[in-house]
């Protein structure tokens, strides 16, 4: 728990709120792009060390700041390479975040809560409930303490922000964090290369569209009937799928730029010829690819994982109907690192970090 004494951390404190603060100080703004490119770039942490800095400004730097990430506790890796971190934070609470390489990619899947309020049944995070939202220090703090335990070569190239919790539903921390993600003068990742992942929350959509942060839209969709989504997906009671889509019909894409439906595959639930002949209707003309989903199991799950055959015959039926369409390779199923499975108790017996 953070005490009345702690000082503020520097990692996530954007970047109009410490331009600010040194306009106080009578401090040059350009300053601030000195400390970013020391932490985010040259992996500097000590306020002593930025040497470029007046030895005036680092002392009110220590007197005002330290740079905290969540403490690496537990990390587990899976046979296709994929690892999951488990993370403490300072209040004593856990996160999971997965890392995944794939040839020059190598991605890491972010939380942004500890679990998540709104119940998708086929989700193992939906399990924990909403304990809190994380701070933009507890998403940034992801990325930097992996980023600091990699060696060069596997160094994070993509985010997906598709970890514990809903992120829109933690729209103000999340979006400090994409602008600092994004930003030159910041971590400087392109928006090309990062996915935010939502289950639909209409209104912070629009308000998103608003921001012009140019990452990429997820949309787990996941049913074609609004009778199916209700069950498996309650928010759909607040936003039904009509409503969803004609949100996306207006949310403004750049040339070439697409949006991409998730669909989590559920045995004898929305598998079928139908469903997948529904979701061509919904998709129709719509700038946009599917990524197929077979579910990922867990031991309190009420579902089924269909057959390779039934998602191979849902994907042929899309392809027919010129959808780009991709079956989601599953990794991370071996240490439960595996989309839907991310619930902090299944690191209890992990190994501690190297």
């Amino acid at each position: 728990m953070k005490s009345s004494t702690q000082k503020e951390n520097l990692i996530g404190f954007s970047e109009t709120a410490l331009k600010g603060l040194f306009t106080g100080w009578n401090e040059k703004p350009y300053r601030v792009y000195q400390i970013f490119n020391w932490i985010y770039h040259k992996g500097v942490f000590d306020f002593e060390d930025m040497t470029n800095l007046s030895k005036a400004l680092r002392e009110k730097l220590n007197e005002t700041f330290d740079i905290r990430f969540p403490r690496l506790t537990g990390k587990q890796q899976s046979r296709d390479g994929t690892t999951k971190f488990l993370f403490e934070l300072e209040d004593g609470l856990n996160i999971e975040s997965v890392w995944i390489p794939d040839s020059d990619r190598k991605t890491l899947c972010m939380s942004t809560q500890v679990g998540c309020r709104l119940g998708c049944t086929f989700c193992l995070t939906a399990t924990m409930g909403l304990v809190r939202n994380l701070t933009t220090a507890e998403m940034i703090g992801q990325y930097m303490a992996i980023n600091q335990a990699l060696p060069e070569q596997d160094k994070i190239t993509n985010i997906v922000i598709m970890g514990m919790g809903e992120p829109l539903d933690n729209y103000d921390a999340l979006v400090e964090a994409l602008r600092l993600m994004v930003s030159p003068e910041g971590i400087r990742i392109s928006g090309r290369k990062i996915t935010l992942s939502t289950s639909g929350l209409v209104d912070k959509i629009r308000a998103f569209q608003e921001e012009d942060l140019n990452v990429n839209l997820a949309i787990s969709l996941n049913a074609t009937e609004d009778s199916t989504r209700d069950r498996i997906m309650p928010i759909n009671k607040k936003y039904p799928i009509k409503v969803l889509m004609d949100c996306l019909n207006e949310y403004p894409l750049k040339k070439r730029q697409r949006i991409t439906f998730e669909y989590v595959l559920l045995k004898g639930v929305n598998d079928s010829l139908d469903d997948a002949k529904r979701l061509a209707g919904i998709l129709k003309g719509f700038p946009c690819k599917v990524n197929l989903i077979p579910w990922n199991g867990f031991d309190s799950g009420d579902f089924t994982s269909p057959s390779v055959e039934r998602v191979l015959s849902f994907q042929n039926y899309l392809i027919s109907k010129n959808f780009t369409v991709f079956i989601r390779k599953t990794r991370g199923a071996d240490i439960s690192g595996a989309c839907g499975q991310l619930a902090t108790e299944s690191l209890s017996t992990s190994q501690p970090p190297c």
